[in-house]
């Protein structure tokens, strides 16, 4: 986990003064690193059943699309409002600075799906949350949260009791 740990740059006080913003553009500029990080994502659930990924906007997409293609399942977007052309299925939550919404397809799962929700970041838990209400809403089955990075101090693992959480790196 040192090696894909080098690759994560820390841009202080972005998006605002106090915050240390976890960049994740290094790791997937290195093809071999991104390999290995979607290889350590996955890894504990092959074999399980796993019928699709879902990943949030935006760089959910990144890592919830190539865990998708190394399961072999579809890969289902959890959008912001307004950018899906087709009937959907909305959620909105509470975040520490405001509030935010998510939308898919009311199409998007079947009713046996058994969800992969895959994100980059694990911070308060309130997104994360929020996307596993809106993919039990649409009648699928959320079967574990992976992330790439959580970072620990904010307890976003809290808001997920009842979902299995995998995290490749700890801050």
């Amino acid at each position: 986990m040192e090696r894909l740990k080098a690759k994560i740059r820390d841009i202080p006080d972005f998006p605002k003064p106090g915050i240390v913003f976890k960049d994740i553009t290094p790791l997937v500029k290195d093809p071999a690193a991104l390999r290995l990080a979607i290889h350590q994502l996955t890894h504990p659930f092959h074999g399980r059943n796993i019928s699709a990924v879902a990943g949030m906007e935006a760089r959910g997409f990144i890592f919830g699309a190539l865990a998708a293609w190394d399961l072999g399942v579809s890969f289902i977007p959890l959008r912001k409002p307004g950018k899906l052309p087709y009937d959907i299925q909305s959620i909105s939550y509470d975040l520490e600075y405001g509030s935010a919404t998510l939308e898919a397809h009311t199409d998007s799962f079947e009713p046996n799906d058994r969800v992969l929700l895959v994100d980059d970041l694990l911070a308060t838990g309130g997104t994360a949350k929020a996307s596993c209400e809106l993919v039990e809403s649409l009648g699928a089955t959320v079967e574990a949260c992976a992330f790439v990075i959580e970072l620990d101090f904010l307890k976003g693992r809290d808001k997920l009791t009842g979902y299995e959480t995998h995290s490749l790196l700890h801050y």
